[in-house]
């Protein structure tokens, strides 16, 4: 695929790309990219929120590129409150790695598991 071609299928169904220009600068260096997406698991589901961001982070494996699947396990154990008016309630230890597993068997679901890195906060 030409670069022009890759950043049509990367930036297709995108509402907003911050620099279309870096990424395409970063495509035409040829090598792997890392693509990261930071999921709190605060609930044992994911959501359909979720895999739009997943299948984006997919798009970018079949190109080659690396993905890394950022569990914020410790965001989800404090009960962060980003950009909500409530705090989340904390959660255990237990219940925040439970949580991460059913997220990551889900994730695998679209995400290609041999070309996906999993790491925690």
């Amino acid at each position: 695929m030409t670069i022009d071609e890759q950043l049509d299928m990367l930036m297709g169904g995108t509402a907003v790309v911050i620099s279309r220009e870096e990424l395409k600068e970063r495509l035409k260096l040829g090598r792997p990219l890392r693509v990261k997406l930071g999921v709190d698991p605060t609930a044992p589901d994911i959501h359909l929120g979720h895999t739009v961001a997943i299948e984006k982070l997919r798009q970018f494996q079949e190109l080659g590129h690396q993905a890394v699947l950022l569990i914020g396990d410790f965001t989800a154990t404090i009960g962060d409150p980003s950009g909500r008016s409530v705090t989340r309630p904390p959660l255990s230890r237990e219940q925040v790695l439970a949580n991460a597993e059913t997220y990551t068997k889900q994730a695998f679901k679209i995400l290609d598991r041999d070309k996906t890195e999993i790491v925690y906060n």
